[in-house]
């Protein structure tokens, strides 16, 4: 066997950012449930007593984490004065909940999702599946507060207007079902957007519809919006304008048959939006940073939760376009397209 030094220290490099990113992440959450990355932000450049009293901590673990933070890029430090801050850009991902680039709620999930490795583990060798239910509760939370801001930044500015006639029909008066809603970010968004518009909202986690209630009340919009617990095949309703699937359709177990029910419970001219992670058709168009982490979310949450339903087609956070038309067009649409995309996401139009 010959060794290649140069390819052997290049991985070993990789394997040192890993091994510092894999702590990284839990320090992430630590600074983020402390409200330490509110406090630099809202104090200016603090020591890590100053920052203590601040926050109600103890200085000795601060200082451990400051250094953590520094040396990671996410906090800055100046050695003359012995002070750390954050900069605005830093501020701006790491301590504005309302940022489209907020990035704790990302760690907050993949932490969550980690949390199930011993389960997922077994589940390589039976084949069995891991339901969206039987994770570790921060899960939901997290993947709420990661998917958030950008559908806040999107949504109503740029995906919903590339879709034909739709932004029309919501500011006259539509009514629309919002599938898997999960905490009910997206339904909250559209409803605080359109309010001549009627809401239905469906997950089958009776957890997620209670916390989502909740927040729709504490928005103003809870009359606005009727939440249900429903699985995708079999959410009530019909003649819909409106139908959405954030981030969702791949992780079902018959995407197939939802996509039927879709097809059965919508107005005849009426438009289904699919928001999907980004991927490309081939697994080389995925093999990046971005395809990284989406297969990563998709082989400990996506595909488990796919192979715990009936079905199991298990797409997989990586599609890619052309499978999901084949999916879409075998529920029974005739026009599928991509309107439009982020970094992070692909948003289909679907229509009869």
């Amino acid at each position: 066997m010959s060794i290649n030094p140069d390819k052997l220290n290049e991985l070993l490099g990789k394997a040192v950012v890993d091994f510092g990113a894999t702590f990284h992440a839990a320090l992430v959450r630590v600074g983020d449930k402390l409200g330490l990355y509110k406090a630099l932000a809202s104090g200016g450049p603090q020591t890590p007593a100053e920052l203590a009293k601040r926050t109600g901590t103890t200085e000795r673990y601060l200082r451990e984490w400051l250094c953590n933070q520094a040396a990671g890029g996410y906090v800055s430090y100046d050695g003359q004065t012995g002070k750390f801050h954050l900069s605005e850009e830093q501020a701006f991902a790491m301590a504005d909940e309302n940022s489209p680039a907020f990035l704790p709620g990302m760690f907050q999930a993949a932490l969550a999702a980690i949390k199930a490795e011993e389960m997922i583990t077994e589940r390589f060798k039976t084949g069995e599946g891991l339901g969206w239910h039987q994770h570790h509760q921060e899960l939901f939370v997290g993947t709420e507060r990661f998917f958030r801001p950008g559908y806040a930044a999107n949504l109503v500015t740029s995906w919903i207007p590339a879709l034909h006639g739709v932004k029309e029909k919501l500011e006259q008066g539509a009514t629309v079902a919002d599938v898997g809603c999960g905490l009910g970010a997206s339904t909250i968004l559209m409803a605080k957007s359109y309010p001549n518009s009627k809401f239905f909202a469906f997950d089958y986690h009776d957890k997620s519809i209670e916390t989502a209630q909740q927040r729709a009340s504490d928005a103003g919009v809870s009359d606005r919006i009727e939440f249900k617990v429903a699985k995708a095949k079999e959410y009530p309703g019909e003649n819909y304008d409106f139908v959405t699937f954030f981030d969702c359709l791949h992780d079902m177990g018959d995407p197939v048959g939802a996509s039927a029910h879709v097809r059965s419970t919508l107005a005849d001219d009426g438009t289904w939006m699919i928001v999907e992670p980004f991927a490309g058709d081939k697994i080389e168009d995925n093999l990046h940073p971005v395809g990284r982490a989406f297969y990563g979310a998709s082989t400990l949450i996506c595909t488990p939760a796919s192979l715990s339903q009936e079905v199991g087609l298990a797409l997989g956070a990586q599609a890619g376009e052309e499978r999901l038309r084949e999916v879409v067009s075998a529920g029974g649409f005739s026009h599928f397209r991509r309107a439009t995309q982020t970094p992070f996401n692909l948003i289909f139009e679907a229509r009869a």
